[in-house]
């Protein structure tokens, strides 16, 4: 036995409830749901030339596509004078509202499988290297990760392919070292805490510090072995704390608590308690690059072009 609604007994389907059959009915008959939109419009505005304007069409052509779907169905759904549905139209109008939103629904899921996935980006930096100018740049058309990690854990970050780009920092000459395109170069300061004969001075020799104590940081601040290099000594002994955090305030207030001396970028402020003295000899800064595994593409590229200063050289 078939299902029979309002609009028809439909042959060769089984017995149902009566919005299943109905539902069924719109598909079996082959309904265009263009017929179909146009008659639940004519039917909201009661009127063909309102349904004409609103959808942009001539009114010939929607009182077509009311008699075609009218012609499809073999029951008539509007009455002319006034513009009502007639009993049949008014079952089919139960269902024509959810059945052309689950079409709309279907076409923009499908819009958006075939639309590309969002590009994302992601980005390691040591912890000096975060500067308000990488922060600035990152791109906001893009997922972002942001990770700051030891810098001698992002070279590695970018060589299996966790990461997009890197930022690394160290002590140079100004004009840096091979191996990246910078971004920055800083002078330096030694972070001194309050109260330390050297506080009132208006500029330090790296040479004057290298029988004082350092804070040992290789995650969070410039490593040691950098200071000495750049002096050429086997000074800068390290104090008794080891600090192996990447929080570079925790580091600075380290310093201000008698804990040993810093050398940082000019651009980080001492914490309270401590006093930054410019370093002015050796000519030294604090050279900040960009690393990448592979040609830079999308917003990996994109950030590189913003952050690149020029090949370092």
């Amino acid at each position: 036995m078939g299902c029979r609604t309002a609009l028809g007994q439909v042959p060769g389907l089984a017995t149902g409830s009566p919005r299943r059959c109905a539902a069924v009915a719109v598909q079996t008959v082959g309904m265009d749901p263009h017929l179909l939109r146009t008659f639940v419009t004519v039917t909201r505005l009661g009127s063909f030339s309102a349904a004409a304007r609103e959808l942009g069409r001539g009114q010939a052509a929607v009182a077509q596509d009311i008699a075609a779907l009218e012609r499809d169905l073999g029951l008539p759904l509007v009455t002319r004078r006034p513009v009502v549905p007639t009993r049949a139209g008014a079952r089919l109008l139960e269902y024509a509202g959810p059945l052309l939103l689950r079409l709309d629904a279907a076409r923009a899921e499908l819009a958006r499988m075939a639309g590309s996935p969002a590009a994302h980006l992601t980005v390691v930096t040591a912890p000096l290297a975060a500067l308000p100018r990488l922060l600035a740049a990152l791109p906001g058309t893009a997922r972002v990760t942001l990770r700051v990690e030891p810098r001698d854990a992002v070279p590695a970050a970018l060589a299996d392919g966790a990461a997009d780009l890197g930022l690394v920092d160290r002590v140079a000459a100004p004009g840096g070292p091979p191996g990246g395109i910078r971004v920055a170069e800083e002078p330096l300061a030694v972070h001194l805490p309050a109260g330390h004969a050297l506080t009132d001075r208006p500029g330090l020799r790296l040479g004057d510090l290298t029988g004082a104590r350092w804070l040992d940081a290789p995650a969070a601040g410039l490593p040691l072995d950098q200071l000495r290099a750049a002096h050429g000594t086997y000074g800068f002994r390290p104090a008794a704390l080891r600090y192996d955090g990447t929080d570079v305030r925790t580091l600075s207030a380290l310093a201000a608590a008698g804990h040993g001396l810093l050398l940082l970028p000019v651009t980080v402020p001492a914490a309270p308690g401590a006093t930054a003295v410019p370093l002015v000899e050796p000519r030294l800064v604090h050279h900040v690059e960009l690393l990448h595994g592979g040609e830079p593409t999308g917003p990996a590229a994109e950030l590189a072009a913003r952050l690149g200063d020029r090949p370092v050289t």
